[in-house]
């Protein structure tokens, strides 16, 4: 994100701070309440296959990922996965995950608003995140303002993807919550404790558009210097 540093730099260490602070805060929290064992006794595919099930949503399909913390709804495919960490596990962390991801199935199902903006801008996104910045550092490096001008407008509609994204998260987890107590997976205390998970989880999308829209206003400030 960074292709040099410069004084306007300094625009972004707020972010930059809480991104470090973000991720080791969910880092640890998930660690925590992966050690606590939900009275349920379900793995996280189980409670998965089980609310995707109640949701009206069995052609959707939970496999199993590698790797941790991984866990994602594909909404091209419809298939919900779970990483090493959740697939299996019993704990209050896990379900939390899994129901959350779930969120997002049934947000996909019901045609939830925010959740449709966000897949509509996904090319403009992907575009704007690989080609953005090399595009704008070019220009910059070159005084070609059209090319500068060029790279900002892509790189905001990256940044409108991360804004987008954050009702869509925070929707996802209340949905599982209320899917995870409604249904009894979870007793009143275990919700309190996989909420402190997916609240932790959350503060990694605050982070991450705080970093975008800095960077953003990075840009234009850059981009006044060539004026």
């Amino acid at each position: 994100m960074f292709p040099f540093f410069d004084s306007t730099m300094v625009l972004i260490l707020p972010a930059l701070a809480l991104a470090l602070y973000a991720q080791a805060k969910v880092k640890s929290t998930f660690a925590k309440y992966s050690k606590v064992p939900a009275s349920s006794g379900l793995t996280g595919a189980e409670v998965a296959e089980r609310l995707l099930r109640d949701g009206g949503l069995g052609e959707v399909e939970v496999e199993h990922v590698a790797g941790n913390l991984s866990d994602h709804y594909d909404p091209r495919s419809k298939k919900l996965r779970l990483s090493d960490a959740t697939f299996r596990s019993k704990s209050v962390a896990a379900l939390g995950v899994t129901a959350h991801e779930v969120g997002h199935a049934l947000q996909h199902k019901q045609a939830y608003g925010a959740f449709q903006i966000r897949q509509s801008i996904v090319p403009v996104a992907n575009l704007g995140s690989t080609l953005a910045l090399p595009l704008f550092f070019i220009g910059f490096l070159m005084s070609i303002k059209p090319l500068i001008d060029f790279g900002i407008l892509l790189y905001a509609g990256a940044v409108a993807f991360t804004v987008i994204t954050l009702p869509v998260e925070f929707n996802a987890s209340s949905r599982a919550l209320a899917l995870l107590h409604q249904r009894g997976y979870l007793v009143q205390t275990e919700v309190e404790q996989a909420k402190k998970v997916l609240n932790a989880a959350a503060l990694t999308y605050v982070a991450a558009t705080s970093m975008a829209v800095l960077e953003l206003v990075r840009l234009l400030v850059l981009r006044g210097q060539r004026d």
